[in-house]
């Protein structure tokens, strides 16, 4: 065991460095008897290490960035976790998250896990976003992960981030004229705050139809109401659902006289959403 004295500004010294914990810090200088560049290694080579022990603990803050390709016909959401919002705000694991953003939306794998095999840039050279990943978990000291991840195409894709991080939107609308970029974000500020269902009636499942007709049912004979009219009052409570639930049919938070669907009309004629995707953090 070392007997070189390991001061307070030495162990913050090297936290500066490292972005390690207190404790960590204080021990890869104990270890290495206060040869700072052995205990950056020391720390370094722990990284594996505190990854594998962080494995049983909860990572439910972090970022979500969603982030279009070049020719805007392709976008990703990435929800990069980690254990803390300290963590989730400090600005390395912010870019961090971006870069691991912008290797996907370059290569568009199909799962999180194949963005874990991609390969991103370092300081310690190329490596893959999973032992990327790995590093920086024992450099920080936290669990941390890619949780959700998405792909949109279309012939235009819009991305939108919204609440500091906290979720992403991607729409893929069906053309590409003059005003395509602001319209894609209205519409996507649209799916972040009323966050449908489905796109449109005939996107709902089958199982929330049924399930929505049962309730308006039950309501509708609760109320004391005839039973031959059970059935024309419930299809027009199902009506209001699609028109609350369902992209296209919702008011459109701009303009109420106006559905989403007109709104777009009105943009370019025979303008539409052809998908949606919307990922909240923690959700």
């Amino acid at each position: 065991m070392s007997t070189v004295q390991i001061s307070a500004s030495d162990v913050n010294k090297l936290r500066q460095q490292t972005g390690a914990g207190m404790m960590d810090c204080k021990k890869a200088l104990t270890e290495t008897n206060g040869d700072f560049e052995a205990a950056i290694d020391f720390l370094r080579k722990k990284g594996a290490k505190v990854a594998a022990s962080r494995q049983d603990r909860e990572s439910n803050e972090g970022v979500v960035i969603a982030r279009t390709s070049e020719d805007g016909k392709k976008g990703v959401i990435v929800e990069l976790n980690c254990e803390t919002d300290f963590v989730a705000k400090n600005a390395e694991f912010i870019a961090f998250a971006n870069a691991v953003a912008n290797e996907a939306v370059q290569h568009l794998p199909e799962t999180a896990e194949g963005v874990n095999a991609l390969e991103i840039d370092t300081e310690t050279g190329r490596t893959t976003i999973g032992e990327a990943i790995t590093a920086m978990t024992g450099k920080i000291g936290e669990k941390i992960g890619v949780s959700k991840y998405a792909v949109l195409e279309g012939e235009k894709v819009v991305a939108y981030i919204h609440g500091n991080f906290r979720l992403g939107v991607l729409v893929g609308l069906s053309a590409n004229p003059a005003g395509a970029d602001e319209a894609g974000k209205d519409v996507a500020m649209q799916i972040a705050a009323m966050n449908p269902a489905a796109l449109d009636k005939g996107d709902v499942d089958a199982s929330i139809i049924e399930r929505e007709m049962e309730i308006a049912k039950e309501q509708i004979r609760a109320e004391g109401k005839p039973e031959a009219m059970v059935e024309k009052i419930a299809a027009g409570k199902l009506n209001k659902f699609y028109k609350d639930s369902t992209l296209l049919n919702q008011e459109f938070v701009k303009d109420s006289s106006k559905s989403v669907a007109q709104f777009l009309e009105s943009v370019d004629k025979g303008l539409t959403v052809t998908a949606f995707k919307r990922v909240a953090l923690g959700a």
